[in-house]
């Protein structure tokens, strides 16, 4: 299932259910089908992905191999899947008092 997130004043950014509610659970938000960040709450959803990024341990960067001796792909990290939704409410945020941000998936996830 996607979650998709819809700002005022940038594009949309589409993830997997499995990696927004990962996201909302860091901010503090629900996973309900659809939710809003308003203004006030986009400087404060940003730190706290922040910090959860500093927090994170992320994948080592060594060459490693399969059981086949072929090379892994490289892991995506949280920093990697927290950097558009950070982008956005720094983004929208600096749009004034009337922007927002919203989600909605075909279901609570």
């Amino acid at each position: 299932m996607l979650v998709r997130f819809v700002s005022s004043e940038t594009g949309e950014v589409l993830m997997f259910a499995e990696t927004a509610a990962t996201l909302l659970q860091i901010i503090g938000k629900e996973t309900t089908a659809r939710g809003v960040f308003t203004p006030a709450e986009m400087p404060l959803a940003a730190e706290s992905l922040r910090q959860a990024i500093a927090q994170a341990e992320e994948p080592p960067e060594d060459d490693e191999v399969d059981e086949k001796g072929k090379k892994k792909p490289p892991m995506v990290g949280l920093r990697q899947r927290a950097w558009p939704l950070i982008d956005m409410f720094e983004r929208t945020g600096r749009s004034g008092p009337d922007a927002n941000i919203v989600w909605d998936a075909p279901q609570a996830f």
